[in-house]
């Protein structure tokens, strides 16, 4: 709810493109994935939201100014609602009337805590989206976050969530700041919020929204400094010719399962 209050005080969004260019360690967002037991259910949530439905290779897929949405089928274990990624967020340039069109066609939907913001959520109803509104925004819809939730066990005096932030700067690049009271991290095509959870939370793979993923040129050359910088990889730069990318994997100390790609922007 604290989001929907801040929403004057975020930047626009106004580019058209799906994946942003990367930032100084060759970072960028890249795409969420999601589990669903209704794979062609999930994908028209998605369409009917705004995203373009596009394919490469056996790969299908919808996009978004700012990110990509995958979703496979499987048996997801919870939703992300009770995980590491709480939920996600959008910005629409008019809320009022996406969230009209949005209830007309049946999707579920909540209204927020003012005028400007509202949720929806997956056919499922594992997967829970914020919506806010960005009157500046030159496109219909757009990514705008992951909301990252874990309990307060920090370190040396150190909340978690500035521990997050301090571990996805040093590995990703990403730009640390505050949204209100939350810690970010800003990255090309979009944000990274954290926040405090009162209760544990659990480890993204298996559930409803099973991994998100980042876009990093010269992945193998990254994959080295990430080691070298600690972190251990679950996943090692794997070359897929066949999809014309590069593949590496790891999960953060937190237990958010995440992917790294070279080569899904030019999909």
């Amino acid at each position: 709810m604290l989001l929907g209050l801040l929403v004057a005080l975020l930047p626009a969004t106004t580019t058209k493109a799906q994946i942003a260019s990367p930032n100084e360690m060759g970072v960028s967002m890249g795409h969420v994935n999601l589990l669903a037991q209704d794979v062609d259910a999930a994908k028209q949530f998605w369409i009917t939201l705004g995203g373009t439905p596009a394919n490469h290779g056996p790969l299908d897929f919808l996009k978004f100014p700012g990110i990509l949405i995958f979703v496979r089928k499987g048996e997801p274990s919870g939703g992300s609602v009770g995980s590491v990624v709480d939920h996600i967020g959008f910005y629409v340039a008019n809320i009022r009337q996406s969230m009209g069109k949005w209830k007309a066609a049946g999707l579920k939907t909540e209204p927020g805590a003012n005028t400007r913001q509202g949720y929806v959520t997956t056919p499922d109803g594992l997967v829970r989206i914020e919506i806010l509104e960005n009157t500046s925004l030159s496109v219909p819809i757009a990514f705008d976050y992951i909301y990252f939730e874990v309990a307060d066990t920090g370190t040396a005096g150190k909340p978690t969530m500035s521990e997050m932030q301090a571990w996805y700067a040093k590995i990703f690049g990403g730009t640390p700041g505050k949204r209100g009271q939350l810690y970010s991290d800003s990255l090309p095509g979009g944000v990274l919020l954290f926040a405090k959870s009162d209760t544990p939370t659990a480890p993204t793979q298996g559930r409803g929204l099973d991994h998100i993923g980042f876009e990093v040129r010269d992945l193998e050359a990254f994959c080295k400094r990430a080691e070298a910088s600690g972190a251990k990889l679950d996943r090692p730069f794997t070359k897929r010719p066949e999809l014309g990318e590069t593949l590496a994997g790891l999960t953060d100390p937190w237990g958010t399962r995440i992917e790294l790609n070279d080569g899904v922007a030019q999909w």
